[in-house]
């Protein structure tokens, strides 16, 4: 018997774009004899096509509502790493490594603390957001105030951070209760940092796989990228982020990503190809996963 398989994408979000040519991607991987699919389409106004068998279309908590097994970190692991301020406060409560950062909020924007607290460059980027939309890399005074505006047109709550001068590098991990890590890879973007247009537009960012790293080093990441998974609470999936400073050798967590881009281009995919598992069988392990907790959480009692 066939499992049935519901790819819901789009939605409202800066990642609209970025959600559509993931699902694409993932539809016309899915094996067809394992697997009947069905499409569900979120437009930009969050209208569902075809209206859906689901309750009232909502956030990801609607799939624990309806009680349906679905890939991917649960409501709270997704909703803390989503907001870059609550990752960063979870890791460093878990003395996981992070780089140093301030918080504004877009209706109190003020640039002169931040100029004098830290020394330029530094990242500019909305609290809630990925795909690298909405983020800056600021050099001077004068340009901070209009990056600040900027991400804050995406989020009520920005952040600032130090910039690191070094590699950029990220980690795919998987799994429930034993979560692995693959091997890494680096990115070399084609601009000044790997933004959205890096990222989906110009096609020219170059990447190591895997980074070349000494043997210690990678092991120090895979291990650093689990202990994160761990700590928002993550199941299935997630794609960990992170800088290796060069004048210090230094590794930073930057951000987890529990909805990593599953493009023809993205890395999530392609980290795990290059540690074993195809794209088809990565599929395959994710469904599998969803199903996995879905039974352990009917173990689960909610009556007296």
């Amino acid at each position: 018997m066939k499992t049935t398989v519901a790819v819901i994408y789009g939605g409202r979000s800066g990642e609209h774009e970025i959600s559509i040519r993931s699902a694409k991607s993932i539809m016309a991987a899915l094996d067809r004899g394992r697997y009947d699919v069905m499409e569900y389409y979120i437009d930009q106004d969050g209208k569902w096509a075809p209206e859906p068998i689901l309750p009232e279309p909502g956030a990801q908590g609607l799939l624990e509502l309806a009680d349906l097994p679905y890939v991917g970190a649960a409501v709270l692991a997704s909703s803390v790493s989503m907001d870059k301020e609550m990752t960063k406060r979870i890791c460093s409560e878990r003395g996981l490594p992070i780089v140093e950062y301030v918080v504004q909020a877009r209706h109190a924007l003020d640039p002169a603390p931040i100029a004098k607290g830290f020394p330029f460059p530094v990242f500019v980027k909305p609290a809630n957001l990925g795909s690298s939309v909405g983020i800056s890399k600021v050099h001077t005074a004068a340009q901070l105030e209009p990056a600040m505006r900027l991400a804050a047109e995406f989020d009520r709550k920005i952040i600032v951070e130090r910039g690191i001068e070094g590699r950029e590098l990220e980690c795919a991990v998987l799994g429930n209760d034993d979560p692995v890590a693959s091997l890494p890879c680096e990115i070399l973007p084609s601009k000044e940092f790997y933004d959205y247009e890096d990222k989906y537009l110009l096609d020219q960012a170059q990447f190591r796989l895997p980074a070349e790293l000494s043997n210690e080093q990678i092991a120090e990441l895979r291990q650093l990228a689990v202990e994160c998974y761990r700590a928002v609470g993550c199941e299935g999936m997630a794609r960990v982020d992170f800088l290796l400073e060069s004048a210090t050798g230094k590794l930073y967590i930057n951000e987890i990503n529990t909805i990593p881009g599953f493009t023809s281009i993205s890395m999530f995919p392609k980290m795990w190809e290059q540690s074993g598992l195809p794209y088809s069988a990565l599929l395959d392990r994710l469904i599998e996963l969803a199903l996995e907790r879905h039974a352990a959480r009917k173990a689960t009692r909610f009556t007296r």
